[in-house]
């Protein structure tokens, strides 16, 4: 790999459309939300209007890209994004999810639903909170298998024929279900996992093989890779709290030793060339392909300012990541 620090434009392509290299995850701001069982599927309690100064603090620093879902506060997170993107749709390109069942007023997950059938009722509320008349990337959130999910390629083409969306994608950490979507003559990308401590070469392979953008939850690890430490639990409504099997960086709110010890391990690479920890976990993804685009989430405008601050940095140094690869293994 050939360093990119001379080529850095702070841009990325999604489908026909040009986005920021950053984009920001919007799950946070929707606040809490659960499962039947009671257990926190949000990030806590939220202020809406601190999430849209956030929002507008992100778009001047130059962001255009976000990613929501529909479930994520129970419909609350695209709701916030619409009201916060009012007058300046034009500026920006968004990503939502759909696929999962949801009650608004009591905010509990209850089940899934897959059907091409869903999928265009989903697409219509979902343009109704978001205050839009189109969604630039449409994501099937659930994990069902790729048979089962065939159907939903030619569900989404209607869609793009429609005009109601631009492109879509699968939200999967499996290259073979992202690939199945990415075959699709409007499949434009895939969102999966991908952190300096969740390396991912085999999905990033595929995105070069379909010529497709790769979009990067987690990217933070969850707070780990920014200012989440042992001595600053979560509490409360956020998932971090009450920890689901697939979260494995925490354990009751706090990261748990492994995971701690890595992050240690490469700070002083990260935080190198002036850079924030978080910064230079951006850096790190933005080094391993020109495909990349994290979206970190955040709730104010101290965490937006931050993870913004990032594209001023650009990538990381091929020194650096080599020298990252050797200390994690």
């Amino acid at each position: 790999m050939t360093s990119q620090t001379n080529i850095w434009t702070g841009k990325r392509r999604l489908g026909d459309a040009e986005v920021s290299a950053l984009g920001f995850g919007c799950w946070a701001i929707g606040g809490p939300f659960s499962d039947k069982d009671g257990r926190p599927l949000g990030w806590g309690e939220v202020d809406d209007e601190e999430s849209i100064r956030a929002v507008h603090c992100a778009l001047d620093l130059g962001v255009t890209f976000f990613d929501t879902a529909d479930v994520y506060g129970a419909g609350h997170s695209e709701e916030v994004l619409g009201r916060a993107l009012a007058g300046r749709r034009d500026e920006v390109v968004i990503a939502t999810k759909w696929g999962n069942l949801f009650d608004p007023d009591t905010k509990v997950l209850n089940g899934n639903d897959i059907s091409p059938a869903y999928a265009r009722r989903a697409v219509e509320a979902s343009l109704r909170r978001l205050r839009t008349d189109h969604i630039d990337l449409y994501q099937l959130h659930p994990q069902p298998s790729i048979e089962e999910a065939a159907p939903l390629v030619d569900a989404c083409e209607k869609l793009v024929a429609e005009g109601l969306i631009r492109g879509y994608a699968w939200s999967v950490d499996d290259p073979e279900r992202a690939a199945s979507f990415a075959a699709g003559e409007h499949g434009i990308a895939v969102q999966h996992e991908l952190s300096v401590l969740h390396d991912d070469p085999e999905m990033l392979a595929m995105c070069d093989r379909y010529d497709i953008a790769s979009v990067n939850r987690t990217p933070l690890a969850m707070g780990l890779l920014g200012r989440r430490t042992t001595g600053t639990p979560t509490t409360g409504t956020d998932i971090r709290s009450d920890t689901p099997e697939w979260l494995r960086f925490f354990e009751d709110g706090v990261p748990t030793a492994e995971w701690a010890k890595r992050v240690n391990a490469v700070r002083e690479i990260l935080t190198s060339d002036g850079r924030t920890l978080a910064q230079g976990a951006l850096g790190w993804i933005w080094a391993r392909s020109p495909r990349t685009i994290p979206i970190p989430g955040f709730r104010n405008v101290a965490q937006a300012e931050e993870n913004a601050g990032a594209l001023r940095h650009g990538p990381l140094r091929t020194e650096q990541l080599a020298e990252i690869a050797a200390v994690l293994g």
